[in-house]
C-alpha cells in the first residue's frame, strides 16, 4: 500500500489516501495490547500459567472483543482458551508455544462463538455502553473509533487477519499458524481487507 501524504491537508476523496489512513490507524492498535506494551520477562525466569494469565489475559480479551464485538463473550472465549492451555501445558515446549496456543484457541473460540450466533439467529448487538469496553478507554480519536467499528463489517476471516496483524503485531507466518491459512492467503486477505475498510469508511 502506498504511504500517506507527507504533509498538507488530507484529501478524503482519494482512494489511496483513504487506505493509507486505514493502515496508519490500524497500525496504532498495537498500543492497546498490554502483552506488547509490557517488557518481556527475563529469558531465565520461570514461567507458569499464572504468569501468562497475569501478563496476557487482558491482551487476549481485547483480541477476542475485536473478533466477537462483545466483552462477555470475549471473556468466555479467553477463559476457555486458558482452560485448554492448562490441559495441554505439559505438551508445550516454551512460553512462545504457550502464547501461540492461546492465540489459536482465541481465534478458534471466536469463530465458534460467531457460528453459534448465526445458528441461533437470535444474536442482539451489545448495548453501546458495554460493547468493546476493554478498548474504549484507549480509543480516544474519532479515527480509531470509526476504523474499529468498521472492522465489524468485514468478513470474519478478513477481520481475523487484520486484528492479528495490527493489534496482535504478528507476522504473516504467525497469523497463518493462528488461523490455519497459508501465508499467501494471509497476505492477500490483509490487502483486500484494508481496501474494503477504505470503501466502508468512504461510504459512511
Amino acid at each position: 500500500m502506498p504511504p500517506g501524504p507527507a504533509g498538507g491537508s488530507p484529501d478524503h476523496s482519494g482512494s489511496d489516501y483513504s487506505e493509507a489512513v486505514v493502515e496508519r490507524t490500524l497500525g496504532t492498535l498495537a498500543q492497546l495490547n498490554p502483552a506488547i506494551a509490557e517488557p518481556a520477562a527475563p529469558p531465565d525466569a520461570p514461567l507458569t500459567i499464572d504468569d501468562l494469565y497475569r501478563s496476557h489475559r487482558m491482551g487476549m480479551v481485547r483480541l477476542a472483543i475485536l473478533l466477537v464485538d462483545d466483552q462477555a463473550s470475549a471473556e468466555d472465549v479467553v477463559q476457555e482458551a486458558f482452560a485448554g492451555l492448562f490441559r495441554n501445558w505439559d505438551g508445550l515446549r516454551d512460553s512462545a508455544a504457550a502464547i501461540g496456543y492461546l492465540r489459536t484457541a482465541v481465534v478458534n473460540g471466536s469463530r465458534s462463538m460467531l457460528r453459534r450466533r448465526r445458528t441461533a439467529r437470535a444474536y442482539v448487538p451489545p448495548h453501546a455502553g458495554t460493547a468493546r469496553s476493554a478498548e474504549s478507554l484507549a480509543m480516544l480519536t474519532a479515527e480509531h473509533q470509526a476504523v474499529v467499528a468498521a472492522l465489524g463489517d468485514l468478513a470474519p476471516r478478513q477481520r481475523e487477519v487484520l486484528v492479528l496483524r495490527y493489534y496482535g503485531g504478528l507476522s504473516e507466518a504467525e497469523i497463518a499458524e493462528a488461523t490455519g491459512l497459508s501465508k499467501g492467503t494471509v497476505k492477500s486477505t490483509a490487502s483486500r481487507a484494508v481496501a474494503k475498510l477504505g470503501d466502508i469508511m468512504r461510504a459512511r
